[in-house]
């Protein structure tokens, strides 16, 4: 079995011990308001994180702009706003980031 293969179990071994430790020591206790709402938003958070490091793409040792991604994220966002639905909305973001990418 190569490094990365031992690596990757192993990381995925510590993942989840740190979980289901998490649940298990967590389970039946009642949060802090302000420590409840820090949690909600941290999903929200690193969404946006992912989201960005793919919008400004590093390049010459510049952050440059891409443009196909920018513009599915725009298209996925807005018709999730307009057709409420996940899927479909995810299919126009592809959509739209394939047209942008090959015809510009």
């Amino acid at each position: 079995m190569s490094s990365q293969w031992l690596l990757i179990i192993m990381l995925a071994a510590v993942t989840y011990f740190s979980r289901i430790l998490g649940i298990t020591v967590m389970a039946g206790r009642k949060l802090h308001p302000v420590i409840r709402l820090y949690f909600n938003y941290v999903p929200t958070a690193i969404i946006v994180a992912l989201i960005i490091k793919q919008i400004f793409v590093p390049s010459n040792g510049h952050l440059v702009l891409s443009l196909p991604v920018l513009a599915a994220c725009l298209a996925g966002g807005l018709s999730i706003l307009l057709v409420k639905k996940f899927l479909p909305s995810v299919v126009i973001g592809v959509v739209i980031g394939i047209l942008v990418r090959y015809l510009l």
